[in-house]
Formats: C-alpha cells, sequence, structure tokens
C-alpha cells in the first residue's frame, strides 16, 4: 500500500484541545477494573493513568471506521495502513489530579514517520500532550502510535532464556471482562478488545488484544507501590498480549528506580517501562 508520508507530515504542528470532568464515579469504576476495593470522594487525589480515560473521542456511530475508531483524518492524520496500534511513549507527573477537577488535554501533532519493516511499511505518529487542571500543568506526555499492514500473527515462542527475576510480580487474568471494562472506561471502540470475530478473522490475531495503555497502567501502579511514588516514566510495546490466560506485571529495582515489564504466561515479554 502506498503512504503519500510528505501529505500525512502536513498534520505536524496541528493541535486539538478537549475538556472532562475528573468524576468520583469514573474513579470508582477505575479501581474496580484493576480489582482493588477503593472508593473516591470530591478533592481526593486520583490514581495515576486515570487520565487516559478522560476527554475520549465520542464521534456517532456513523463516523466511525471499520475497526471501530473514529474514521480517519480529523485530528490524527488519515494513515492508509490498517491496523494501528499504541506502541509506546514517555510521561512525567508534575502534580496529582484530583476528584472533582475539570482537566483540559491540549494535543500536538509532533511528527510522522515512515519505516520499512521486515512485515512491510511502518508509519509512526507522534502526538504529544499537556493535561492541565485550574493549578496548572499536571501531566506531561509523549504518545506513540503505529500503523501496519495486516499479516497473519506467527507463533510466539517463549524467550530461549528466562528474563531477569523481578523483586515484585503480580498475575492478572486476561479475560474478556477485563478488556471490555477498560474500553467501557476509555470509550475505545476499537474491535481488537471485545470482537473476537473480527479480531482473528479481520486482523488475523488468534485473540483480543489486551489494551496497551491497560498493561502500562498496571505497570506504573506496581512501580508506585514499590518506590513511594512515580514522577517519570518511559514505556514501550514489545509483543502482543492476548486473552485466554494469564500475564504477570513484574518490577526489578534499579539504582534509578524500577524497571518494569508484562510479560505472557510463557514469560514473553510484551511491555517495558522504566519508571523513576
Amino acid at each position: 500500500m502506498d503512504v503519500d508520508i510528505d501529505h500525512l507530515k502536513s498534520w505536524i504542528g496541528r493541535t486539538e484541545e478537549v475538556s472532562d470532568i475528573l468524576s468520583a464515579r469514573l474513579a470508582d469504576g477505575f479501581a474496580a477494573t484493576l480489582d482493588q476495593d477503593r472508593t473516591f470522594k470530591v478533592g481526593d487525589e486520583a490514581p495515576l493513568c486515570l487520565h487516559w480515560c478522560l476527554a475520549p473521542p465520542t464521534v456517532p456511530e456513523r463516523m466511525t471506521g471499520p475497526d471501530g475508531h473514529p474514521a480517519r483524518g480529523g485530528f490524527l492524520p488519515p494513515v492508509p495502513l490498517p491496523r494501528r496500534m499504541w506502541a509506546g511513549g514517555a510521561l512525567a507527573f508534575h502534580a496529582p489530579l484530583r476528584i472533582g477537577d475539570t482537566v483540559t488535554r491540549r494535543s500536538t501533532i509532533a511528527d510522522v514517520t515512515l519505516k520499512t519493516g521486515r512485515s512491510g511499511p511502518l508509519c509512526f505518529v507522534t502526538v504529544n500532550h499537556e493535561i492541565a487542571t485550574a493549578r496548572g500543568t499536571a501531566i506531561e506526555e509523549r504518545h506513540d502510535i503505529v500503523y501496519r499492514e495486516i499479516t497473519p500473527t506467527p507463533p510466539l515462542p517463549a524467550p530461549a532464556e528466562p528474563g531477569p527475576a523481578p523483586d515484585e510480580s503480580v498475575s492478572v487474568a486476561a479475560t474478556p471482562l477485563l478488556l471490555f471494562r477498560y474500553s467501557a472506561l476509555t470509550f475505545n471502540g476499537h474491535r481488537i478488545h471485545y470482537d473476537r470475530d473480527y479480531v482473528v478473522n479481520e486482523e488475523l490475531y488468534p485473540g483480543l488484544v489486551v489494551h496497551g495503555p491497560l498493561q502500562a497502567t498496571l505497570l506504573i501502579h506496581l512501580a508506585e507501590r514499590m518506590l513511594g511514588s512515580v514522577r517519570k516514566v518511559d514505556y514501550r510495546g514489545v509483543g502482543p498480549l492476548f486473552d485466554g490466560g494469564r500475564f504477570t506485571v513484574n518490577a526489578r529495582r534499579t539504582d534509578g528506580g524500577v524497571d518494569a515489564w508484562t510479560a505472557a504466561d510463557n514469560g514473553r515479554a510484551t511491555m517495558k517501562a522504566e519508571c523513576a
């Protein structure tokens, strides 16, 4: 498939600003989805990564594409490659969000690049976000999105050698309910997370795909429990994670903070993060 990279680069510099109210109900649903017994009231500090549930695109169904995302060509460039994935990013937490805050996200298309991988062309879109309240900037974020052709997912073997032993590890069941509830929290219509017929027959994955931001949230929460607080995170997806089994959320202390990773039930890493 031909990709007109010069046309797509014309999106660089485009901005979008959206706002949302951080409600106690949203925070309660977030905690319940993560299997936590927590409730919130106005003024409480919000858990880290709840900002990913705020101000999602809300378009009528007639304005969605075949994959369930909003049809392409609005704020994000209309990359013609059919498979869209959350590739990774970076976060800087400057101040907490609080229940009851009006939260504004200002987003800017920072870069669009085209590369060639083993499966064909890869288009990377980098978006910078500033998340702010009336008190000032709370979070700065870089979000990396990758678009690629649809090809069958090859068998995913276990690692040839065991990875590093974690200092802490948590086992999580990758159930359709978990994926559905996180999609509902984020108003994410991407069908790879809940429509098994679509994901198997159209995107050629072997199962429902566990969200990248959900994995990143679990990694950051584990790092926060170990460090007491988290200020900076760099994370990247290194392989797909599917439903139907259990996966682990792992972390190992380092001189600068924590190295964390999610792993499928055969030990294969699927997302890695450096937290400080």
